[in-house]
């Protein structure tokens, strides 16, 4: 409630563009770090998850190619 009555008599720039570019400039670096360990984890789970999958795409193949010689015998 104390917010809305502080903001209640100013002019709209100051709500919607001097506010948000202070608080950019003064946690932007916190934002940024955030972000970027976001994305930098999703990268990592993305690559784990390829890797995964390509271990068990490379094993069933190995799999069924040594069972089809096995038969042979």
């Amino acid at each position: 409630m104390a917010a809305q009555e502080f903001f209640s008599g100013l002019p709209w720039w100051v709500k919607w563009i001097a506010v948000p570019v202070i608080a950019l400039v003064v946690f932007g670096s916190v934002i940024a770090t955030v972000v970027g360990f976001v994305v930098g984890l999703l990268f990592k789970a993305l690559i784990f998850v390829a890797l995964v999958g390509g271990l068990i795409y490379v094993v069933r193949k190995f799999i069924s190619g040594s069972a089809s010689s096995r038969s042979d015998w």
